[in-house]
C-alpha cells in the first residue's frame, strides 16, 4: 500500500478520540508563522486562498479509506497547513458528510473567520477548533507572526462573529508560550476576550513538542493552574489519547504515513510499533534517525521525529 497523499491515520486526537485526518492544503503552508508550531517553520506564507489538490481526488481517497473499513471517531480537515485556506473547503466538508456518519471536524488557526467564504464552509462542519493565542496586536505578531495583511481586531472580530452564526461545536484552544502570553495583563485579556464569544469548550495548552523556534518554553504548571482558575478552560494535557493508527503493513513505511503530518517522539514510536506486534522496534527506529527525509529534534531530553 502506497502513503497516503490527502489522508492520514487514524492518529490519537486528545480532544477528538481517534482521528481520520484530511490534509488538502500542501506542507507548512500557512498565513501564519507561529513560534511554537510542531511541523517547524512555515515554508510558504501566504493569505490567498485556492485549490491546491483537486478536492474529487481527496474525496475520492477518503472514500477508499472510509470503506475500507478504518476504525475512527472522526474525520479531521488539518493537515500540514491552515485548511481555510483550501478555496473548495465547503465542497470538501460537505462530500466528507456523504461518505461517513462520523462528525466532521476542522482545526484552523482562526485567522480567516472574517471571510464570508470561510465562514459559510464552516457552518458546514459538526466542529470548528479555533486557536486564539493573543489578546493584542503586539503579542498577537508576537506568538503568531501573521501574514502582513492579517490585523489582530480583524481576526478577532471574525470569530466574534462566526461563533455568533455557528450552530455546531466550537471549541477554542488557547497555546501559552512562557514568557509571552501567560502574565496576568495576557490571561485577563483572554478572559475579557472570551467574554464576548459563544463557544463549547476551552482547552488550555502548552508546548509539549519541539517548536519551530528553539527558545520557545512550556508556561510552569503554576502558570497553568492559574490560567485555569481565571480562563475556566481544561489543560489539554489530562486528556487521554488513544494511541497512533495506521493500516501499511510495512512498520518503517506507517510510522512515516503517520510523521508526514504529525509529529511522534520516540516513545510514542516504540509504543505504535510493540501494538503492531514489531520484532524490530530498534532497527526501525535507526531507519528513523538515518533517513535523510526525517528531521530527528532533541528537545526536552527525548527524540521527536518528524519530516524535514
Amino acid at each position: 500500500m502506497k502513503t497516503p497523499d490527502y489522508v492520514y491515520g487514524p492518529v490519537p486526537s486528545r480532544r477528538l478520540g481517534l482521528s481520520l485526518g484530511v490534509s488538502p492544503i500542501p506542507k507548512k503552508t500557512c498565513n501564519y508563522a507561529c513560534v511554537y508550531c510542531q511541523l517547524g517553520r512555515t515554508d510558504y506564507m501566504t493569505n490567498t486562498r485556492q485549490n491546491y489538490f483537486p478536492v474529487e481526488d481527496i474525496l475520492d481517497e477518503a472514500k477508499a479509506v472510509i470503506e475500507g473499513g478504518t476504525a475512527f471517531d472522526v474525520i479531521t480537515i488539518v493537515g500540514e497547513g491552515e485548511p481555510t485556506l483550501y478555496a473548495d473547503l465547503g465542497k470538501l466538508i460537505r462530500g466528507l458528510k456523504r461518505l461517513s456518519e462520523k462528525p466532521v471536524a476542522v482545526i484552523t488557526n482562526g485567522a480567516l473567520l472574517f471571510d464570508v467564504g470561510v465562514q459559510a464552509a464552516l457552518l458546514e462542519a459538526d466542529l470548528v477548533l479555533p486557536s486564539l493565542d493573543a489578546a493584542d496586536e503586539g503579542v498577537f505578531k508576537r506568538i503568531n507572526r501573521p501574514h502582513g495583511s492579517l490585523k489582530f481586531d480583524q481576526v478577532i472580530e471574525g470569530l466574534r462573529v462566526f461563533s455568533q452564526k455557528y450552530k455546531g461545536q466550537l471549541w477554542i484552544e488557547i497555546m501559552l508560550v512562557k514568557g509571552i502570553n501567560d502574565d496576568e495583563d495576557a490571561l485577563s485579556g483572554f478572559k475579557a476576550l472570551l467574554e464576548t464569544l459563544r463557544y463549547d469548550r476551552l482547552y488550555i495548552n502548552t508546548v509539549v513538542r519541539p517548536p519551530a523556534e528553539p527558545e520557545v518554553e512550556a508556561v510552569d504548571p503554576e502558570v497553568m493552574g492559574r490560567a485555569v482558575d481565571i480562563l475556566g478552560g481544561l489543560p489539554i494535557d489530562l486528556l487521554e489519547s488513544n494511541g497512533f493508527h495506521s493500516d501499511i503493513e510495512d512498520d518503517r513505511e506507517a510510522v512515516l504515513s503517520i510523521i508526514k503530518r504529525h509529529p511522534m517522539n520516540q516513545f510514542e514510536i516504540e509504543a505504535f510499533l510493540e501494538r503492531r506486534g514489531c520484532d524490530e522496534v530498534k532497527d526501525v527506529l535507526n531507519a528513523l534517525r538515518r533517513d535523510p527525509l526525517v528531521a530527528t529534534v532533541l528537545y526536552k531530553g527525548y527524540e521527536t521525529f518528524r519530516m524535514k
